[in-house]
């Protein structure tokens, strides 16, 4: 891409050329940076910077093709839409427009074709300068059931592949230990992103104390972060039953208790006594 001048006029941005012969009518339509041998768009700026491309639409059929364009909030085309006549190709101007304090860091955009029911999509990577700050945080870890959940937080200004340790001890050692590995993400600067480890249940404690520890690492491990979390893991159906069984016996033993009492100081039992004032009451 290049920086855009201000004097840039905007007159004739759709250029229709040649684009070949019929014999090429079956492959379709298409959508390619202006120049050859360049897969995706590729610009550098600092923020506040605007640059400028141009993307490149073929059409080999025999009939014209209605394109309509769009991108990203960073994206201007010169026209929304674009007509390209059958057997030609139109080159489309667009601008990108990096808004003052944007970070330092690596960026991508999308550009999207549409026509015949058919989309195509390219890619815009850009770099906005600046210092080249990697930072990474890994932030509330939590047990839930089968899962160790937890979120990443990319802090610094480039983007970062991941590396996640997981190490849990109980209250007799080591549960699980995790051998750092890569994770199947990209973290983009400012991104935060949750996710979670499977805890299989072959390997979770029925009873037990656990600390869990997260350890992240990237950049070739010179960003490091460390977060930790407790969980107590409890069989509450089992638990449910024994103190219900407690409960009982305990109410149990009181009664006897104080039926023993009674009989000690010559009182009826309970139960009687309360039949034996129903029955008075009928009487009267």
């Amino acid at each position: 891409m290049r920086v855009l001048c201000p004097s840039l006029c905007l007159a004739g941005l759709v250029a229709l050329l040649s684009a070949g012969t019929p014999a090429v009518a079956a492959e379709g339509w298409s959508v390619a940076p202006l120049g050859t041998g360049r897969p995706y768009f590729y610009a550098e700026g600092t923020a506040g910077t605007v640059l400028q491309d141009t993307l490149s639409v073929r059409n080999p059929t025999r009939r014209t093709l209605d394109v309509r364009l769009s991108g990203g909030s960073w994206l201007t085309f010169a026209a929304p839409g674009v007509d390209v006549p059958a057997r030609t190709r139109a080159d489309v101007p667009f601008t990108l427009r990096i808004p003052d304090g944007t970070p330092p860091g690596d960026r991508t955009a999308t550009i999207t074709a549409r026509a015949s029911g058919r989309t195509e999509t390219l890619r815009v990577r850009f770099r906005v300068r600046g210092p080249r700050l990697p930072a990474l945080t890994v932030e509330h870890v939590t047990v839930r059931g089968d899962r160790i959940a937890y979120e990443l937080v990319n802090r610094g200004t480039t983007e970062l592949t991941p590396t996640l340790a997981v190490h849990a001890d109980g209250v007799l050692g080591p549960l699980l230990d995790r051998a750092p590995r890569t994770l199947p993400v990209r973290l983009p600067p400012g991104r935060r992103l949750a996710l979670t480890e499977p805890w299989s249940e072959s390997g979770r404690p029925v009873f037990d104390a656990v600390d869990v520890r997260l350890t992240v690492t990237a950049a070739g491990g010179t960003v490091r972060d460390e977060a930790s979390t407790s969980a107590r893991f409890v069989p509450w159906d089992g638990v449910a039953g024994v103190v219900g069984a407690l409960s009982a016996g305990g109410a149990l033993l009181v009664v006897r208790r104080l039926g023993r009492r009674r009989r000690e100081r010559g009182e009826p039992p309970y139960g009687r006594e309360r039949l034996a004032d129903e029955l008075t009451g009928a009487m009267t």
